[in-house]
């Protein structure tokens, strides 16, 4: 093989080698491409989680706000409970006193 017939080889081949690659590409650039309208569903999509994502977090916040009026509710009727509790057990012992009061003096 000639000088001139090394260069033409070495030529072809590199030829076919960019065709390859141009053709690879072309084809991937194919498979993958995003059209108009995609972009346009995708930026809707990301709005429409955006949107979501805020609802999400003011649920959560009037959750938590609701849960502490609600804790808020508990905590002062278990003190009245206690409360009322504490007056009945004590209005029983002096009823209890009274009874046993009124017995001695009907004893007496």
């Amino acid at each position: 093989m000639n000088r001139t017939e090394f260069i033409i080889a070495t030529a072809i081949v590199l030829f076919v080698a960019f065709c390859m690659g141009w053709f690879a590409n072309w084809l991937v650039h194919r498979f993958i491409r995003v059209s108009g309208s995609d972009v346009e569903e995708l930026e809707k999509m990301a709005q429409e989680l955006h949107e979501a994502e805020e609802t999400r977090d003011q649920a959560i916040t009037y959750l938590q706000q609701r849960e502490a009026e609600l804790t808020n509710q508990i905590s002062q009727t278990e003190a009245e409970l206690s409360a009322t509790m504490d007056g009945l057990r004590e209005a029983r012992h002096e009823a209890e006193m009274l009874r046993g009061e009124l017995e001695r003096s009907r004893a007496g």
